[in-house]
């Protein structure tokens, strides 16, 4: 009687790369002293990266903030951070924007351009095309304010580099579903 034992190798099996993934998650926390640095320490601690954050008390009466941070990894590492962020205590709810369904997103930025002359018209003309408002302006800069998804911020931030970029200043992204439920 023979037998057949599987086949063994010495090398190893082939790898699948998992996509990295793009993903605004809202997180509801108390507003209290060391939630955010907890927050932070979660990401830091295990190697994932905060692509941009924001925070604002949102529920004055309820002592209720509301983080929103943009964050890339694979679809398992997203997960993981999910769960690891609802099973802190000050955590109310996590809420992954990118899959909850249809959500608006936006950034601001505040963007100094120096500038004379045709430099000055176009960053001008530019600014009216991105609909950015002019919120100050001397005779040789301005600082622009534009609102929009990142990708209108970035490509006005590029548009503004050959004529003359000084400054940027970025709020990060801020999310909210749509419809009339509340996340």
């Amino acid at each position: 009687m023979t037998t057949t034992s599987p086949s063994t190798t010495h090398y190893p099996a082939a790898t699948v790369k998992e996509t990295i993934e793009s993903h605004t998650l809202a997180v509801i926390v108390d507003n209290e002293p060391g939630v955010l640095a907890r927050v932070i320490g979660l990401f830091s601690g295990r190697g994932y990266n905060i692509e941009s954050l924001t925070v604002s008390e949102t529920e004055h009466e309820k002592h209720l903030s509301r983080i929103t941070i943009a964050t890339r990894g694979t679809p398992m590492v997203i997960e993981q951070i999910k769960n690891q962020l609802d099973r802190m205590v000050p955590v109310h709810r996590v809420v992954d924007m990118t899959i909850a369904g249809p959500a608006i997103e936006r950034e601001l930025a505040m963007v100094k351009v120096r500038g004379k002359g045709d430099n000055r018209v176009e960053a001008l003309r530019l600014s009216d095309a991105f609909r950015a408002r002019v919120i100050d302006a001397t005779t040789e800069s301005f600082v622009f304010e534009i609102t929009g998804g990142s990708e209108k911020v970035d490509q006005f931030i590029s548009l503004m580099l050959p004529l003359g970029l000084v400054e940027v200043s970025r709020t990060g992204i801020v999310a909210i579903a749509r419809g009339p439920e509340a996340m």
